[in-house]
């Protein structure tokens, strides 16, 4: 008995032609292959019975979507280093819009060798092209690589390419191959009202954007910043020294753009990419317009040491982007003679360092509302984005000499408590018990009726009658009945109910 070696067995699994197969309409079909498995005649959508019918040793896996999807998020932040307009092409495509991009990397073959070269040592099989319009690339990667269109050469490209490279679907594909259509230049030669009668105008478009007649706008990712900066590095930076110059710089670089125009920055990013094609990005937001490339420096600085996660480095970084993805126009005021205006530049700077330490959504202001509703009266916002609003708002004055009207403390939710006996139908109960204690009512002011607004509420709360309660033992609550008795509160026979009873704050 003979053994084969290791080399052997694995060069063997590798000529095995392989699937993946992915259940549609309650049937397995092929959702991807490989060229071995390709060279056999097999091709996505082809149902599982048919190709083991053609390929008996057949190598089949099963299709993890979720999977696939993140690895082409993966490598669409990896690409994000030729061009910040990368757009997903499912399951299996990315477009790059490399306009104005393929000079910083020696030209558009010099990119692309790049692009295919680097993912392919990642152990990706990559098929890639560059054409004018992103129908036509994407045509072009069904049956070959490496191919760049000249501006106006799209058609001639493609014209002898299979009907299949369209990717217009297996009904249309069968339809063109029985027409005697069998490549794509076949197709361009019949008239567009001929192909329109016949295939339908999804088709025709189509096909006009692969000859180069037109384009579908791409849909990126991300948006567009409006500032980008970045540095390239020929040796990878790894020390948190380097990564700290390197921000420093690139904010004076930023900043520097943006003066031009009269901007400043709100919301930054800064995005590390390593070498090994992970990419971490870090954001920070102001409450005011950024100017000074200083302020810049300190947010990142702070951002960095709070994170949870560190910055890691890896075998280092090869590229550091520093972009403003929201920015406003800059107005010039007195600062240096105006103390209010100072002072607030002071707070807003504050506020900003904190909330790049601990997060934004947990440094807040409150703002009134004009609403009765005690839980709604208040609303806690962002400081960065609203403090100037709440430096701004009125707040319902307290009358000298009088007991406040609201209490220190108001929970969440208000809190139920066991009410034995009350005078009806709005009075004040004798005792009640609240988190399994008895206290017993000495002092009452009320009731304050607070009716709930039917018109957010679509009738679904009822009228409070509130009380400001003091026990034996001097301590003060605020009490509310929910519901009128004999008017809105009824068991299931339709006779009136006792209304319940909740403590919705505590006082001084």
């Amino acid at each position: 008995m003979g053994t084969g070696s290791r080399e052997e067995n694995a060069s063997k699994q590798k000529d095995e032609p392989s699937i993946v197969v992915i259940k549609e309409t309650n049937a397995l079909v092929i959702h991807a292959l490989d060229d071995a498995a390709s060279r056999l005649g097999l091709h996505i959508g082809q149902p599982l019975a048919n190709a083991r019918a053609m390929c008996p040793d057949l190598r089949v896996f099963d299709a993890d979507v979720v999977a696939d999807a993140k690895t082409l998020s993966d490598i669409a932040d990896w690409c994000d280093r030729f061009t910040p307009l990368v757009a997903l092409d499912p399951p299996h495509g990315l477009f790059l819009d490399i306009t104005g991009c393929a000079h910083l990397f020696g030209g558009e073959a010099a990119l692309l060798q790049t692009l295919i070269r680097a993912l392919g040592r990642q152990g990706f099989a990559v098929s890639a092209a560059i054409a004018g319009t992103s129908v036509c690339a994407r045509t072009l990667t069904r049956q070959v690589t490496g191919t760049i269109v000249a501006d106006g050469g799209e058609a001639e490209a493609i014209s002898r390419l299979p009907v299949s490279a369209l990717g217009a679907g297996e009904a249309i594909t069968t339809g063109l191959r029985r027409a005697g259509l069998k490549t794509i230049g076949d197709v361009a030669s019949r008239g567009a009202h001929e192909i329109t009668a016949r295939f339908g105008a999804r088709f025709s478009t189509l096909l006009a954007h692969a000859l180069g007649q037109g384009d579908a706008p791409i849909n990126p990712r991300k948006p567009l910043p409006d500032y980008i900066v970045e540095k390239r590095f020929a040796e990878p930076i790894a020390t948190d020294t380097m990564i700290a110059m390197t921000l420093s710089r690139l904010a004076d670089t930023l900043i520097a753009s943006m003066e031009k125009q009269g901007k400043g920055a709100r919301r930054l990013e800064a995005a590390f990419f390593r070498t090994d094609g992970v990419v971490r990005a870090i954001m920070v937001e102001t409450g005011r317009p950024v100017t000074r490339s200083a302020v810049i420096d300190r947010l990142f600085r702070e951002r960095l040491d709070a994170l949870a996660d560190p910055l890691d480095p890896g075998f280092g970084f090869d590229m550091v982007r520093l972009s403003a993805s929201r920015t406003e126009i800059v107005v010039q005021e007195q600062r240096d003679l105006d103390a209010h205006v100072h002072d607030n530049d002071e707070l807003a700077a504050l506020i900003d360092r904190i909330a790049a330490r601990i997060g934004g959504k947990r440094v807040v202001v409150h703002l009134p509302q004009d609403t009765h509703v005690p839980e709604c009266a208040v609303l806690a916002a962002p400081a960065q984005h609203h403090l100037a609003a709440a430096m701004q708002a009125e707040w319902p004055a307290r009358a000298e000499g009088e007991p406040p009207l609201r209490p220190l403390r108001l929970f969440d939710k208000p809190e139920p408590v066991t009410v034995p006996f009350a005078t009806v139908p709005d009075g004040p109960p004798h005792q009640f018990t609240w988190r399994r204690a008895k206290h017993a009512v000495v002092r009452v002011e009320g009731p304050e009726r607070i009716a709930m607004e039917w018109w957010r509420q679509d009738g679904k709360q009822l009228t409070r009658d509130y009380f400001r309660i003091e026990d034996a033992e001097g301590l003060r609550f605020w009490i509310f009945r929910d519901g009128l008795y004999e008017g809105e509160v009824f068991d299931a026979d339709g006779k009136p109910a006792p209304p319940n009873w909740y403590v919705h704050g505590l006082f001084a």
